[in-house]
């Protein structure tokens, strides 16, 4: 196993592992255990493709009844039909046979099937983890494509906890940025509209304090979408300090103002050169 990943929840979240396995682009499955509860993540090129755990997956047939996709008739005849096959048939196959659902309809459920098991992973604060290299699910499960950062987006947004902000954020005079997609890796990203806004704070110099003074959210909603960003690898902190990110802005200020001044005033008789000027306007547009 080339990617050696493996460890304890508590050490490494589950959001940082499946952004590692997703800018790393590997494929294989990744399993992940609480006290009897396991789950597989299968993963291709850095796309979650599958899930699967027998006690948390939301049964697919109840899923497809609640959508109205198939009757209630339907399902429990598909049910029976698979008791009668020993459970050797797939209940996703049954029902397509018979004509009761097509393949959009049924891969649309597994999506939300999938979506909907690691939504309730990201929740997870005990466990274990460990990913097994260019191991896949069987050709029989109908696989999916989905965004890393999106599911952790998601998965994020329906957890309304002052933890997530407390573990995210050591000191807020840190200072974020956008960060670059790892290993010629597109991102598929869908942001809220308030996401965006705060995203559009994110600029390199602002400090997680200035940023949420900006904020037209108030401070825990600023700090949580904050965190959601940086969970899901799309903001990363930078080497630059609150202090250092103020003194150069304001440095570069001071000096354009003295070069100005300079330049009207005509200082000793001659101008500023206009190369002067242009270079400082520049460095404070950077």
């Amino acid at each position: 196993m080339e990617l050696g990943l493996q460890g304890n929840i508590e050490k490494f979240t589950l959001p940082e592992i499946f952004q590692l396995i997703a800018s790393s682009r590997k494929s294989g499955t990744l399993g992940i255990q609480k006290d009897d509860s396991i789950v597989m993540v299968y993963f291709k090129e850095g796309e979650i493709i599958y899930g699967y755990g027998p006690r948390q997956t939301f049964h697919l047939g109840q899923l497809l009844k609640d959508r109205e996709i198939i009757t209630e008739q339907q399902l429990e005849q598909a049910v029976d039909i698979q008791a009668k096959t020993e459970n050797s048939k797939r209940l996703g196959e049954i029902l397509t046979s018979r004509g009761f659902i097509d393949r959009a309809d049924l891969e649309a459920v597994v999506t939300k099937q999938v979506e909907e098991l690691l939504f309730s992973l990201l929740s997870w604060r005990t466990g274990s983890f460990k990913f097994y290299e260019n191991q896949y699910p069987t050709d029989e499960e109908i696989t999916v494509r989905l965004s890393v950062e999106n599911v952790i987006l998601e998965g994020l947004r329906r957890i309304d906890e002052i933890n997530l902000v407390k573990d995210t954020f050591a000191d807020f005079k840190e200072v974020y940025t956008i960060s670059a997609a790892q290993g010629e890796r597109t991102r598929d990203v869908s942001l809220q509209a308030r996401e965006w806004n705060v995203m559009a704070l994110v600029d390199g110099h602002r400090s997680v304090d200035e940023i949420c003074n900006l904020s037209s959210a108030d401070r825990h909603e600023t700090l949580k979408k904050l965190a959601q960003l940086k969970l899901a690898g799309i903001i990363t902190k930078t080497d630059q300090t609150e202090s250092s990110a103020g003194s150069n802005l304001e440095q570069m200020v001071s000096n354009l103002a003295n070069l100005f001044e300079e330049y009207l005033t005509e200082k000793s008789g001659q101008q500023v050169p206009e190369s002067r000027l242009k270079s400082t306007l520049l460095e404070l547009d950077n």
